[in-house]
């Protein structure tokens, strides 16, 4: 192949990169703007009509419904579930199977059900599947080539991501970090750039569409005694997303054992459990989004149970079928728990609960690249040292546990852990249970 052509090769694929690129972020930040506009209305509305926490369980079996009779299909004899989430989003990129263009608006719908009724969620699922269900609709429309299709839906990750929390940058590297570990595809940077960056843009500066705003007030000096402190926090903090991930898998599983995967069922009765604590703890903070409180716990204490209440609030969530995101509820998680460590760390408020919110998100994600600039981003680089050692020690002290059961782990986090590689952290959980059984 003689220059001119190789050049000419080059520019061809960057360029349809960037066409690629540029159409998945405008649609998904004009969904992603259609997503934030309409859960803050569902989410204020619900908090005027106290009653309407009472119908979650029929919202439920609405939304068992459409997964059961809708988000099924069969490409070469596998099962695509869009009831299996970010899973199948994952497992899509990795061509295991197929992503649907019908996941985006379903679970848009659930997402909206499960707000408005006080089921307790995020919204970046919500907004990576829409990103999935886009780019597989590019790579089809486009008879995008077998080679490309994989970075193609990367990006759209990127972009639900980017858009859904207004850091592009951020949702760039998400995209490529999230599939896999141990083995990021930098060739899909360009178009997720381009996709995250088109998102985030369009969200908020063609649609008008803001995000919530974070501070940190004081950053603490530097220095080794606090450095020890961060180091400890990050262990806590790692342990904290690691047994949401274990109650919320657990939940999952039973539920889809007892029920044999009915999805009307299962919401129904997590519908049925939420009522129950709502009433039981006698406040709606830990229903819907939490946003309210996260903002809150980085500004005055917050009652030191709040990470709790909100770990088993969205563990039977989404553990029952509910849908939205996970990325909010860690927020609120890691969040809250840093308020209450307050009075024991000396160290300012503002940036415990920052602390405890990134940490606590990279843990359950497996993404401490993303995770750490996902800090720069929303505290405008401040405590970058900090936040830095915090994602690396979160990283590395959750284990191979995770928020999604299709991620693989091309390479185990250390030679400390002794898995296979390629292994997936479902089939790792799977083992773990039947040893333990």
């Amino acid at each position: 192949m003689d220059i001119k052509t190789r050049y000419t090769h080059f520019f061809k694929v960057l360029g349809q990169w960037v066409l690629y690129g540029s159409i998945i972020g405008f649609v998904v930040g004009s969904t992603t703007a259609l997503l934030l506009e309409t859960n803050d209305l569902l989410g204020e509305t619900r908090e005027k009509n106290d009653w309407l926490i009472f119908l979650l369980p029929l919202g439920g079996i609405v939304i068992g419904y459409l997964y059961m009779h809708y988000g099924r299909a069969f490409y070469n004899n596998t099962l695509s579930d869009a009831a299996e989430l970010n899973n199948l989003v994952i497992d899509g990129v990795h061509g295991k199977k197929k992503i649907l263009r019908r996941m985006g608006p379903i679970v848009y719908l659930g997402t909206f059900i499960t707000v408005l009724f006080g089921g307790s969620t995020g919204r970046e699922g919500a907004a990576i599947q829409m990103g999935g269900s886009v780019a597989e609709a590019v790579n089809r429309f486009f008879k995008v080539h077998l080679l490309d299709t994989r970075i193609i839906l990367m990006s759209g990750i990127s972009a639900g991501f980017g858009a859904a929390f207004g850091t592009p940058i951020t949702g760039a590297v998400f995209g490529m970090e999230m599939t896999a570990q141990g083995k990021v595809k930098f060739e899909a940077i360009v178009p997720c750039l381009v996709a995250s960056f088109a998102g985030h843009y369009t969200t908020e500066a063609f649609w008008g569409v803001g995000h919530e705003k974070f501070l940190i007030e004081t950053v603490p000096q530097l220095s080794i005694l606090t450095f020890t402190k961060v180091l400890l926090l990050a262990v806590l903090f790692s342990l904290l997303s690691i047994s949401y991930c274990q109650v919320r898998h657990g939940i999952q599983t039973l539920s889809e054992k007892y029920f044999h995967k009915n999805h009307m069922k299962r919401a129904f009765v997590g519908g049925v459990i939420i009522i129950a604590l709502t009433l039981l703890v006698g406040t709606k903070d830990y229903n819907g989004r939490g946003l309210d409180m996260l903002e809150q716990s980085f500004k005055e204490e917050v009652p030191p149970y709040a990470f709790l209440a909100k770990l088993v609030f969205t563990a039977v969530t989404l553990g029952s079928g509910f849908v939205g995101g996970e990325a909010i509820p860690l927020f609120f998680m890691g969040a809250t728990l840093g308020n209450a460590l307050y009075s024991f760390m000396d160290l300012p408020l503002s940036f415990l609960a920052a602390l405890g919110m990134v940490a606590a998100f990279c843990a359950g994600s497996n993404t401490p690249i993303a995770a750490f600039l996902l800090a720069l981003e929303m505290f405008d680089g401040k405590g970058v040292e900090y936040f830095f050692i915090a994602c690396v020690v979160a990283y590395l002290f959750s284990g191979h546990h995770g928020l999604w059961a299709s991620q693989t782990l091309y390479e185990p986090k250390s030679r400390l852990y002794q898995i296979a590689n390629e292994e997936t952290i479902g089939n790792i959980e799977k083992r773990k249970s039947n040893r333990w059984s």
